[in-house]
């Protein structure tokens, strides 16, 4: 791929932080161009807590507006790693069979928390053998579970993300690549991870922040180095989801918020990014 050639990105988005209500996020996700829709949570319900009958509602809305779901967006390993293996294993169980009918391989899950006066290497072993099991029961499924850089889990840095990458060693697990997420906790994306990652990047969440505050910004207002990210996928010829996830109005353990017109500012900063570097979201 040349630099002066156009590539494609399908748009996505964090439906809940448009609005609660599916019908409205799906409009809303339709009206800034979007083609697909990241689901958390749905009538304030996460999705690992929706009913069947719930994810059947949920699944025609969407075919109704034309909306095709990029990925589950978990809670799974959003969680103290003293629990029992089987915790995260039963919970990803009942996140499959959501995907499964929201017709997504994708799930995004996190690679757990450290209890008080814990550091990253107290925990390495626990967080590997937990991150084996769900790879193994999502390779089962025929799904790919996206692990996301989330600050404070094991995986916020480049460094230990690559070591989970590595370790596991499995196809049925890849990298949710979060820029805003990076510069929280003291990285520059770019410059400091993309090398080492990219092998494993499958999928851009896209938000940006402040370095020296930690605050959520616009798609190239802050420290995240999204232009120098965006160059590199598109020059290594990057195909996958672009999913907006802008944080701009509130942010809580299992997600955030942003609201339809903070959320639309978000999208047409990206949208501004993408077209200076010969990108065309879709």
């Amino acid at each position: 791929m040349t630099e002066t050639s156009t590539a494609v990105w399908p748009l996505s988005g964090f439906g809940d932080e448009v609005d609660p209500d599916p019908a409205v996020q799906a409009a809303v996700l339709l009206a800034l161009g979007a083609s697909h829709i990241e689901v958390r949570s749905a009538w304030g319900t996460n999705v690992s807590e929706l009913e069947p009958e719930q994810v059947a509602m949920l699944k025609a809305i969407l075919d109704d507006k034309g909306l095709k779901v990029s990925a589950v967006a978990s809670p799974i390993g959003k969680v103290d790693v003293g629990l029992p293996v089987e915790h995260e294993v039963e919970r990803l169980r009942q996140i499959i069979s959501v995907a499964r009918a929201l017709d997504t391989t994708y799930i995004r899950i996190f690679s757990f928390y450290r209890g008080v006066g814990q550091s990253p290497e107290d925990i390495r072993e626990d967080v590997l053998i937990r991150m084996r099991a769900l790879a193994a029961e999502a390779a089962q499924a025929g799904v790919v579970l996206l692990h996301e850089n989330e600050k404070g889990i094991y995986g916020d840095t480049p460094e230990r993300v690559l070591d989970i990458m590595e370790s596991v060693d499995s196809p049925a697990l890849r990298i949710a690549w979060d820029n805003a997420n990076f510069v929280q906790v003291g990285v520059k994306p770019y410059t400091d991870g993309y090398a080492m990652l990219r092998p494993y990047l499958e999928y851009f969440q896209v938000k940006d922040a402040i370095m020296a505050s930690g605050e959520v910004v616009p798609a190239g207002e802050g420290d995240g180095e999204l232009d120098a990210t965006i160059a590199a996928l598109k020059a290594d010829g990057f195909a996958g989801f672009a999913s907006l996830e802008p944080h701009l109005a509130s942010a809580h353990e299992l997600g955030g918020f942003s609201g339809p017109v903070a959320f639309g500012a978000a999208a047409r900063a990206f949208a501004g990014l993408a077209a200076r570097n010969g990108v065309t979201l879709s």
